[in-house]
């Protein structure tokens, strides 16, 4: 529990003005996201609904026996969705993990992390689709991906 320091005019029965209390908000150090990372957040979340929004309305309105259209907007819809949901979580868990400090390239690294998610997840879709979809092949595509992250995070 954090205690907020209290000035002697919070105590007594007298009014405070805005400019006490604006000093006593200015004192306090409040550990958090800046501006800039919350609205990031926030449109991300707010893309990721309409994603998810949009899929939902292909589920319900095309099938996947219309034709290869369906099966590729299906795909890409659901890749874009599960970046758009992935990419402000991956930050928010590096935030968390470097004790609420915004690292250089952060965005960078969560955005790329999300990237190759989706990627995989329209791959995925898209082989199910063709009828191509096999253990050996997925494994090999989820192994790319590992390879290339790790390829992009140990050069820097």
């Amino acid at each position: 529990m954090r205690l907020l320091p209290v000035s002697a005019g919070l105590l007594g029965e007298r009014r405070v003005t805005r400019a006490e209390a604006a000093e006593v908000v200015a004192t306090v150090s409040w550990p958090g996201v800046n501006r800039g990372d919350r609205v990031a957040n926030l449109a991300l979340f707010a893309f990721a609904a309409t994603a998810w929004a949009a899929l939902g309305f292909l589920f319900v309105n095309h099938f996947p026996s219309e034709g290869p259209p369906a099966v590729l907007a299906g795909a890409l819809l659901l890749g874009a969705a599960l970046a758009l949901t992935l990419a402000p979580l991956l930050w928010l868990a590096q935030f968390v993990r470097s004790k609420r400090i915004a690292y250089r390239g952060d965005w960078w690294r969560a955005a790329r992390r999300a990237g190759l998610a989706g990627l995989v997840a329209t791959l995925f879709v898209l082989m199910r689709g063709q009828g191509a979809f096999s253990v050996p092949l997925a494994l090999f595509i989820v192994a790319m991906a590992v390879l290339v992250e790790l390829t992009l995070s140990l050069r820097g």
